[in-house]
């Protein structure tokens, strides 16, 4: 697979996922994300070891490396061979959930059919294994939100990030634009996968929730993603925005 018919199924299983963000029209639609957050875990083809190396084929190099231990998540930054849409790829690291939901969540991966945890698509086909039961959702949500998010979803993009400079106008105006859309600012300092830093303005946006059925019938309405916008800090100096997302304190110095 090309970097560009990657990024292109990565992007319509995005917006498929996301009407409401398909639907969006505050900019125009030839424009790159700054970066695309994808969330992973350590596990077969999935861990980021092997999707690195997948990813190295398609011009991706490997940037920096970032551990958050309050979230269980390595970190990883890959900078395409151009001016394209950088990766952060977050891997939940299983060991550092409970011992219950991790090994239910354990039981779920294991039914993944074989020729869905092949290729270079891993990222963009869905979800690999069978959904989980509501109760089961809710006893990994607890322990985890994130690692609940995976269950549903599955290794996949969780939210694009658009830089405010790029977009030619400020974070303020734009926000009010989203909120006008009906896309409000989520209030915590956070997206749902990992903290940023106090070199950037980082708002996140959820998506609005949607109608999930799980696997013995039960439906609720899930929030599965969203959208981010960022903005430097004076201070910021001249690396991209990608560079910034992450505190310093998480940087490993050895990989």
């Amino acid at each position: 697979m090309q970097r560009d018919e990657f990024i292109q199924q990565l992007w319509l299983d995005y917006i498929h996922m996301h009407p409401d963000i398909g639907a969006l029209r505050l900019w125009p639609l030839s424009t790159m994300p700054e970066y695309l957050t994808l969330v992973t875990l350590n596990h077969g083809s999935f861990a980021a070891s092997a999707l690195n190396s997948r990813l190295a084929h398609m011009g991706y190099r490997h940037v920096d490396h970032y551990a958050m231990a309050d979230k269980g998540l390595l970190i990883h930054l890959l900078a395409p061979n151009d001016n394209g849409s950088w990766l952060v790829l977050a891997e939940l690291q299983l060991a550092t959930l409970p011992k219950s939901p991790r090994e239910a969540l354990g039981v779920l991966i294991n039914q993944s059919h074989p020729q869905d945890c092949v290729g270079h698509n891993l990222l963009c086909r869905g979800r690999p294994w069978p959904m989980p039961t509501w109760r089961l959702y809710q006893q990994i949500q607890h322990a985890s939100p994130l690692a609940a998010w995976i269950a549903v979803m599955g290794p996949r993009l969780h939210h694009a990030g658009f830089d405010c400079e790029a977009l030619g106008n400020s974070l303020t105006e734009l926000n009010g634009q989203l909120a006008t859309a009906g896309m409000p600012c989520l209030k915590e300092s956070h997206n749902g996968v990992f903290s940023h830093s106090s070199l950037i303005d980082h708002y996140f946006y959820p998506t609005m929730p949607q109608k999930v059925t799980f696997s013995e019938g039960d439906e609720h309405r899930l929030c599965l993603g969203g959208l981010a916008l960022t903005e430097k800090h004076i201070e910021a100096g001249h690396e991209r925005i990608a560079q910034l997302l992450m505190p310093a304190h998480a940087r490993c110095e050895i990989a």
